[in-house]
C-alpha cells in the first residue's frame, strides 16, 4: 500500500506542478490534487526536494513506459516518411491532453535540474524501444557520422520543436519542420 501511495502522491504532484508551476507545488497542494487528508503526502515525502524527486522520478517512468510501448508496437522503420509520422503522433501525443500537463511538469523539471544535479541525473534521456526505432532506421539508412550521436541531436531537436510548440500554445507540430529535420539526420 506504502509504495501505491507514493505513486497516487506522484501523479498528483505532476498535475500540480503543470497547473501551478514549481511555487505552487506544496505538500498541501498534492494533499488536495489526490484528495488525501492534509499532511499525507509530508508523510511519504518529509521535503519538498524528496517530492520533486519522487515527481520526477515518476514523470520518468511514465514517459519511458510510453516510449517503450509506442516503439515495441511498431513496425520497423522503412521510409523517412513513417520516421516524420512518428514524430507527428508523439508530438500531438506531448502537446494536447494529459500528454501535454506531462509535458509541462518535464519542462519544468528540466529547468528546475540546471541547478540540481540529481534531478539532472534523473532527466538523462534514456535507452528504449522508441529511441531504438530512431537509431535502426538512421544507421540503415546510412546517415553521416554516429548513429547514436545522430539520433540523440535528433530527437533534442524533435523535442525542442515540442517545447517551443508548447510555448505559444500549439498543439501540433508542422509537418515540414519534421521533415526538415530528419533530411538533415540523413545528410551524409
Amino acid at each position: 500500500m506504502s509504495e501505491q501511495r507514493r505513486t497516487v502522491l506522484a501523479d498528483a504532484a505532476i498535475e500540480v506542478l503543470a497547473d501551478a508551476g514549481m511555487r505552487g507545488l506544496t505538500h498541501r497542494a498534492v494533499d488536495r490534487a489526490a484528495a488525501l487528508p492534509p499532511g499525507t503526502t509530508s508523510a511519504y515525502f518529509r521535503t519538498r526536494a524528496a517530492l520533486l524527486t519522487a515527481l520526477v522520478r515518476r514523470l520518468v517512468a511514465r514517459d519511458q513506459a510510453e516510449l517503450q510501448a509506442a516503439g515495441a508496437a511498431a513496425p520497423p522503420l522503412r521510409t523517412a516518411a513513417e520516421l516524420v509520422d512518428g514524430f507527428a503522433a508523439l508530438a500531438r501525443l506531448r502537446l494536447t491532453g494529459e500528454g501535454r500537463r506531462r509535458s509541462l511538469a518535464r519542462y519544468t523539471c528540466a529547468a528546475e535540474s540546471v541547478r540540481d544535479p540529481e534531478l539532472r541525473e534523473i532527466l538523462v534521456p534514456r535507452d528504449n524501444a522508441g529511441r531504438e526505432a530512431v537509431r535502426a532506421f538512421l544507421a540503415a539508412h546510412g546517415s553521416g557520422g554516429d548513429p547514436d550521436a545522430r539520433t540523440h541531436t535528433l530527437l533534442s531537436c524533435v523535442d525542442g520543436l515540442i517545447l517551443d510548440r508548447l510555448l505559444t500554445g500549439a498543439e501540433t507540430v508542422d509537418r515540414d519542420d519534421l521533415e526538415g529535420l530528419v533530411a538533415a539526420a540523413l545528410r551524409p
